[in-house]
């Protein structure tokens, strides 16, 4: 069965109006409230909100600029929500980063700057409000997703006027789906190996209007952002595209991206996952052509991140298993843009044990007891309908309702945005600083003085992850003396460093002719700028 992401949730937001009044709201917020709560950030002297593009569908794409002083040339981090369309908490945890960065954290500005994407996906996260709820991932751009000539002739349809869309299950003694023996209410594909024999078909709520046995398969949806990035690019496979990066918020998202020398880490909230836990190191997936698998000095970076996540934020991951998909945009800011790349769902169904202390390896049979012990309306109860596409035979339609599993009731997101935000700044404080240490001036004679300085990088991170360093696009550590060439006797007017690891230092010398004051600056727009003044 293609894997649907189908789910609802109930939930409270706050709503910040360009003034400083705080709004009371029942629900995660819509793209209206969205806006209007980043006009309010942008109502501090720190920050700046711009419109990258307007989608297909007419709605902005946001970025958010936070810092103080030299923006450009202090550490970045990026923080990018709305990567997958279903994923609405994603949203709110980028929005309620924002909102805490500006309210509460000044101190942090004066050495990182921070961009925020709160909602890379504003088309599909508009569905969670319509009248129709289901989980979308494509944009409002027009495509014939099954390549027959016609556009969006099979999409999901509301067989049970219950303004969801969830499953449909079809009796067939083909079928290769049976009832979970954990709860019965759940589908899932029969075990052939243990002499199982599946009893149903099973689809997305749907008709065949093109009468090609399919249901579901042209979708009214467009292209997915978390689809259509350059990394694996999944070429002629619904929701990517036509070609990578196609869609204009994904092209404005990477050209803005491309400017900003600065970013040094990303932190997206999507289904990816390598904070609870990180990724794998694969030689053999390390040494292709095109690399597939993160770099060892980086895995052990990402080792060391996930360390400070899981010290910093309570919940603990089950059944999480989800470390990227082909064309994400994830692993796009790794392998194709060269920056350290975490991402978490924010939030996952918490484990639910039985009698026997043991819970169900099944996401959708966890999902449902836990939702019955915290009195959650979760799950559609299987009802026959007709089906006009599939006469004489037993049609139901029911499962668990949209957006429920990925997003938890709003109450709880406050304390998650919380943490959350506790982890990034804790992230920026560990971004790269270069420092002068042990300055010597020794004078020769003859005007002569010999300048010798540690450089040091006073972080437990690289200036540079190794993929950055392989790709040469992160740009180097640059170390300028102010003298002329003719006045240097020895050492470098400029001098390139690849990259300091952590907590590591270079020792530097010139000899220089003359008198009076020198200055020495050493650094890049991602690692900050140190400056030395030297007396001769």
């Amino acid at each position: 069965m293609k894997k649907m992401y189908l789910s609802l949730v109930v939930g409270v937001g706050m709503l910040f109006s360009s003034q400083p009044t705080v709004l009371a709201q029942g629900d995660y917020p819509t793209l209206n409230q969205i806006t209007q709560r980043l006009q309010g950030v942008a109502g501090s002297s720190t920050a700046t909100l711009n419109s990258l593009t307007k989608t297909e569908g007419g709605k902005d794409v946001w970025v958010l600029k936070i810092g103080k002083g030299d923006l450009d040339n202090k550490p970045g981090i990026a923080v990018v929500g709305g990567a997958e369309g279903f994923h609405v908490l994603s949203v709110e945890l980028a929005l309620q980063f924002a909102e805490n960065l500006v309210k509460e954290n000044d101190a942090a500005l004066e050495k990182n700057t921070f961009y925020i994407f709160p909602n890379m996906s504003p088309d599909a996260y508009e569905q969670y409000h319509a009248s129709l709820k289901y989980e979308r991932r494509g944009n409002a751009t027009k495509v014939d997703h099954d390549r027959d000539g016609r556009v969006s002739e099979d999409g999901y349809v509301d067989l049970n006027n219950d303004g969801l869309i969830t499953m449909m299950r079809v009796e067939s003694p083909m079928g290769d789906y049976m009832p979970s023996e954990d709860d019965e209410r759940v589908m899932v594909k029969a075990n052939v190996s243990k002499g199982q024999k599946g009893s149903y078909a099973v689809y997305p709520e749907s008709r065949d209007k093109d009468k090609d046995g399919k249901f579901g398969e042209d979708l009214e949806e467009g292209i997915a952002f978390n689809r259509n990035q350059t990394y694996k690019f999944p070429i002629f496979t619904p929701l990517a595209g036509d070609f990578a990066v196609s869609q204009a918020e994904s092209r404005a998202l990477l050209d803005y991206l491309f400017e900003q020398w600065n970013i040094f880490a990303f932190v997206t909230f999507s289904p990816a996952n390598n904070l609870s836990a990180p990724l794998k190191y694969n030689a053999a997936d390390a040494k292709k052509r095109i690399i597939t698998s993160m770099l060892e000095n980086d895995v052990a970076i990402n080792s060391m991140v996930s360390d400070m996540y899981n010290n910093t934020v309570s919940q603990k991951a089950f059944n999480q298993n989800n470390q990227g998909t082909d064309g994400d945009f994830f692993q796009w800011a790794y392998f194709h843009f060269g920056r350290l790349s975490f991402s978490t769902p924010g939030w996952w169904v918490p484990e639910v044990k039985g009698e026997e202390g043991k819970s169900s390896s099944i996401p959708e049979v966890n999902f449902l007891a836990w939702a019955a012990e915290k009195n959650i309306d979760a799950f559609v109860p299987w009802v026959e309908v007709n089906h006009p596409d599939l006469p004489n035979q037993k049609v139901e339609v029911g499962g668990i309702k949209p957006f429920v599993m990925y997003n938890p009731p709003f109450e709880e997101v406050s304390e998650i945005a919380k943490e959350h935000t506790d982890f990034i700044l804790k992230l920026a404080e560990a971004s790269p600083k270069l420092e002068f240490h042990n300055l010597e001036t020794e004078k020769l004679g003859n005007g002569l003085t010999r300048i010798t300085a540690d450089l040091f990088n006073n972080s437990p991170l690289p200036t540079h992850s190794e993929m950055g360093e392989k790709s040469r696009w992160l740009r180097k550590v640059r170390v300028d003396i102010n003298k002329e060439s003719k006045d240097i006797m020895s050492g470098d007017k400029i001098k390139l460093i690849d990259k300091l690891g952590a907590f590591e230092k270079t020792t530097l010398s010139w000899i220089v002719k003359g008198s009076g004051n020198v200055e020495i600056k050493a650094g890049a727009a991602h690692t900050g700028i140190a400056t030395l003044n030297v007396k001769l």
